[in-house]
């Protein structure tokens, strides 16, 4: 790669980017773009290059990777448009290149739709100048909704933010934007390290830079990983991570302002406008500890003489939303050991997975009756019933069921969990969160899924405490159910003749009959 103008020189052309990050409020930002391109800093650049990554000296060689963590309103993806389109523009990747072989820019966000907003912004980059004075205007050869091709053989990309679709192109830069808002479990289909791990072999041939640029939040992901390793004075000359407040990368913003966003919610603004990792939200269950609880066995078969217990998370079915979930355990001593975990992905319909799945395995487990999440509410109620299952909603919150017996029981190493990979990783990535109540919230992450890890800590609960059960009714045989369990105002014959239709209705569905 040969640079045809430094980032320096481009930074004071007007009609390049000197009009676009100029005055005073720019400055963190032309340091940083400066020393991440490779070039040399003034003493009064040095300093404000320390003030931002800790380390005396600029890295002194063009830069693999910028990593910035800082507050909302900071300029962020301004000034890596920028730094993308000095990479688009200025440096010569034709030594690198094979013949016809495009570069790409790869710009991705959480959304498809931010990432156009991304590279309309990039557009306007090319085109704010004097196409008298500017090469930029003129490079521009055709635009889509998703690229901008440039006659150099450059093309500036946005696609969605999906591992698979990833792979394959040369990439001569990569933005990562809001990358601490990604997924980050590797329950999730895309999570943010995947993600990484796909752009990164195409970087590898031009030696294009990735750039990471986002507000904080927890504790977890690639962000706060490469935080931790890199910054300061001891990280690699080559990954250079700055972190920052708002207002320290642009001084412009009322301190007014931010005094009072932090008067209204004090914990979620200290993150997104001072640029302090949010201690509130933190990682619930180690990793080992869950770890050490998993046995070598996917399903239990169901045994003689042992008294189970079924906890459902109940689901509408709707696509991309919660999985249904049903859960079987049973207690053995002071042992609770989760037997069974069915799960139907979204989109299904809800009377049918109750039909398909839930049925066959209380069936099989002899259950008459089940508990549901009670965040769900009523949805559950009548479907189950009417496939003959008593159901009630869980007495405790979805916090409550993690918080106890299930937390303490996992520490002690006394659940066996089957090896289910899924349910291993929403366990893992649970949340504890303080809320402005005061109170603990324990859930999923962002845009994240628990419905395995509530209907496993919700069974678990019910095996430990036996509430809401006749420990000594095995159920599904001819004997009529205890008094207690029935529906109110349904009378045991009614019920036990809903029972024996749904049970047919559900063996002719398995023979293909009507």
């Amino acid at each position: 790669m040969r640079v045809r103008m430094h980032m320096r020189d481009c930074l004071a052309d007007l009609d390049i980017f000197g009009c676009i990050l100029q005055g005073e409020s720019w400055f963190g930002w032309r340091v940083l773009l400066i020393a991440a391109a490779g070039e040399g800093l003034t003493d009064d650049e040095r300093a404000e290059f320390k003030r931002l990554t800790g380390r005396d000296r600029e890295p002194g060689r063009f830069c693999r990777e910028l990593i910035v963590a800082a507050g909302r309103r900071a300029g962020k993806t301004q000034a890596l448009i920028c730094f993308a389109v000095w990479i688009a523009v200025f440096c010569d990747y034709r030594g690198v290149l094979a013949p016809g072989e495009t570069g790409t820019v790869l710009i991705v966000s959480q959304t498809q739709h931010w990432s156009r907003e991304i590279l309309n912004r990039a557009e306007g980059v090319f085109l704010h100048g004097d196409p008298h004075k500017s090469p930029l205007p003129s490079m521009i050869v055709r635009r889509t909704a998703d690229s901008i091709d440039l006659n150099n053989g450059i093309r500036l990309e946005v696609r969605p933010a999906s591992f698979r679709t990833l792979r394959g192109p040369t990439y001569v830069a990569v933005i990562a934007d809001e990358i601490a808002f990604w997924y980050t479990s590797v329950d999730y289909a895309n999570p943010d390290t995947e993600i990484l791990a796909a752009v990164r072999p195409g970087l590898l041939t031009t030696h294009g830079p990735l750039l990471m640029a986002s507000s904080v939040y927890a504790k977890t992901g690639v962000l706060y990983d490469s935080y931790k390793r890199y910054f300061g004075p001891a990280g690699p000359p080559d990954i250079l991570v700055a972190h920052a407040s708002s207002r320290d990368l642009n001084p412009s913003i009322s301190q007014a302002e931010i005094d009072l966003a932090l008067e209204r919610d004090p914990v979620a603004n200290r993150a997104e406008y001072l640029s302090e990792w949010r201690s509130d939200v933190e990682g619930f269950i180690p990793r080992d500890i869950v770890e050490f609880c998993v046995r070598n066995y996917i399903e239990l078969p169901p045994q003689p003489n042992t008294n189970y217990v079924c906890f459902i998370d109940q689901a509408t079915g709707v696509p991309k939303r919660d999985s249904f979930v049903a859960v079987v355990a049973h207690l053995a001593g002071d042992r609770v050991t989760v037997d069974a975990v069915r799960e139907v992905r979204p989109p299904f319909n809800f009377f049918e997975a109750v039909g398909t799945v839930l049925l066959p395995l209380c069936k099989a487990y002899h259950i008459y009756q089940v508990v549901g999440d009670n965040y769900a509410g009523e949805l559950a109620k009548e479907p189950v019933r009417k496939a003959g299952i008593s159901f009630e909603l869980a007495e405790k919150h979805k916090t409550q069921l993690y918080a106890d017996p299930f937390l303490g029981l996992l520490n002690a190493g006394k659940i066996d969990l089957p090896r289910y990979e899924r349910a291993i990783n929403q366990i893992c990535s649970l949340e504890r969160s303080v809320q402005r109540s005061g109170r603990d919230q324990i859930t999923h992450p962002t845009h994240g899924h628990d419905d395995i890890a509530n209907a496993i800590a919700g069974a678990v609960d019910l095996a430990y405490s036996h509430t809401g059960y006749d420990r000594f009714y095995k159920g599904w045989c001819d004997d009529p159910a205890p008094q207690q369990q029935q529906p109110p105002g349904v009378s045991a014959a009614y019920y036990k003749a809903l029972e024996r239709e749904s049970w047919e209705r559900y063996c002719r569905a398995q023979r293909g009959e009507r």
